[in-house]
């Protein structure tokens, strides 16, 4: 069960046109330690942009340490890297691409949460990847996706894991360096607001479930609406049966999806489950507008989980992931109005009639899609349930 904790102020920031300037704010104004951690740090507008606010962070006394995922990150390695370290930011790779010894297994497991932790007394917990917010020549709108600022008792777990996260790299890496200061003993985690909420993770030693076993308590407790918008969605046997039984006892269940992505065969995948979600009653949305990126959910307009864990074998089966829940009716409400206003602006809504007219060879590439995925999940090792 989810562990709710009182005293918390937390600010939802919605793609990056609110989070990178409240992002480069928090930075500009930090005086002790940044630590950032994220999947990818492009060597875009947006990068650069970044990486000179971290560089002028530490030319000024701030301990700043950066880890990138070493896939997600593989043109930061050569290009912003340097000037980082240049500038005496720490720096770190997350499982470094090793060619094809990068397919093993365990390899697989990437660093895909975000999360900046400052002066011990703030915290970016959410899904926004450090990279362009609006692809050129391609959409004229912001990836739609979310970020969370956090005050509150929430940010010692939230230091702790990043904390132990660098440790754990720097011993697997044989790179275990002085610091020119110890990270902050004082963490604020006395109470800063009225929300209550949990800050959970996804790894492979004690929280192998916990964000699925979160969502899927939200969802078998619901009685009135479930809104969920994934990048990538491909739910085990559990999670789906969960969606359909809270459809069958009458609850209003909303799944908002990618209509364009970098990840073709895991969309179709994903559409090859469209017919059985239709059928029982859920209603589809593919996202138009730009490129949908978010991993959030609402339900009953009383819990909302904002963070990097997509539905998928991915997040749920092998990344580092961290999310966090909200119990609170006023937060839940404001995402939920920003995934209908995403709905009603910028999404195509799917009928099963609609489905069934499709050409048959697309049907065809979505089932060949989805038994792709299905054995790529049976070769690393993942089965039954899941």
């Amino acid at each position: 069960m989810t562990e709710f904790v009182d005293g918390h102020d937390i600010t939802l920031l919605e793609s990056g046109v609110e989070y990178f300037p409240a992002l480069e704010g928090a930075i500009e104004d930090a005086c002790r330690e940044i630590y950032l951690e994220t999947y990818i740090f492009d060597d875009d507008e947006t990068g650069r942009r970044i990486a000179a606010a971290l560089c002028r962070a530490a030319r000024r006394g701030v301990v700043v340490r950066v880890l990138v995922d070493g896939f997600g990150g593989r043109p930061f390695v050569a290009s912003l890297m340097p000037v980082l370290e240049a500038a005496g930011v720490a720096v770190q790779i997350y499982r470094r691409e090793l060619g094809f010894f990068s397919l093993r297994r365990h390899r697989l497991r990437r660093l895909h949460r975000k999360i900046v932790a400052i002066d011990g007394a703030i915290a970016f917990v959410g899904g926004i990847n450090v990279i362009n917010d609006i692809v050129a020549g391609r959409y004229d709108a912001p990836r739609h996706d979310y970020a969370v600022r956090v005050q509150g008792p929430l940010l010692r777990p939230i230091i702790e894991a990043v904390h132990r996260l660098w440790w754990l790299v720097s011993w697997a890496s044989l790179k275990r360096r002085r610091q020119r200061r110890p990270w902050p003993t004082v963490v604020r985690d006395e109470p800063a607001g009225p929300l209550r909420a949990a800050f959970l993770t996804r790894d492979n030693l004690g929280h192998r479930r916990d964000i699925e076993d979160a969502y899927l308590e939200a969802i078998e407790g619901a009685r009135e609406e479930i809104v969920i918008a994934s990048a990538y969605f491909f739910p085990g046997r559990r999670f789906r049966q969960a969606l359909t039984d809270a459809a069958a006892r009458g609850v209003r269940v909303t799944l908002l999806l990618q209509g364009l992505t970098d990840h073709p065969v895991l969309m179709h995948a994903t559409r090859a489950l469209y017919p059985y979600f239709l059928a029982r009653g859920i209603r589809l949305f593919e996202y138009h507008r730009s490129e949908l990126h978010a991993k959030v959910a609402v339900v009953d307009n009383a819990w909302a989980t904002v963070g990097s864990s997509n539905i998928d074998p991915f997040s749920l089966l092998l990344a580092r992931e961290a999310n966090i829940v909200v119990a609170d009716q006023g937060f839940a409400r404001e995402l939920n109005a920003s995934l209908h206003r995403a709905i009603a602006h910028g999404a195509t809504e799917l009928h099963r009639d609609g489905w069934r007219r499709l050409p048959a060879l697309r049907r065809l590439a979505t089932w060949f899609a989805y038994q792709f995925v299905r054995l790529a999940i049976g070769l690393a090792g993942y089965r039954g349930k899941h």
